[in-house]
């Protein structure tokens, strides 16, 4: 089986909220909501990728040095096995904003069940919440 290695964040403001991204129309999961990030492409960090990805998504500014490793997601899809650290991250530049049609939402920690998620990005959720 097929290994994707896909960087996500926990983009966390000054009231404790947790940014979420819904999956646009077209894309896999279309509809469900999750972490900010996206795949590892090769002979990038995690880091890189989420540098990369949080600019070209919600066009704001971070640094690897504000990039926090907190848990990761190991879950087998049906076509694909999919690894995902998570990070915490507080600092960065900008404001999100949505760049790929997808809708954002700032979510309080013991809210986010209230949003279907793929199902790698569940058990995150416990740890995130326990966390903050």
């Amino acid at each position: 089986m097929r290994l994707v290695l896909v960087a996500a964040v926990a983009l966390i403001d000054a009231d404790g909220r947790v940014l979420l991204a819904q999956r646009p129309e077209g894309k896999a999961m279309a509809g469900l909501w999750e972490f900010p990030g996206g795949k590892v492409e090769p002979d990038e960090t995690p880091e890189a990728a989420l540098i990369r990805e949080l600019r070209e998504e919600i066009g704001i500014d971070t640094w690897a040095s504000c990039l926090a490793p907190l848990t990761f997601a190991s879950h087998a899809y049906e076509t694909f096995h999919l690894l995902m650290p998570l990070f915490a991250c507080r600092k960065w530049e900008g404001v999100p904003e949505a760049r790929e049609a997808q809708a954002l939402r700032w979510v309080r920690p013991e809210r986010l069940r209230d949003y279907p998620m793929p199902p790698a990005d569940l058990p995150l959720i416990p740890v995130l919440r326990d966390w903050l």
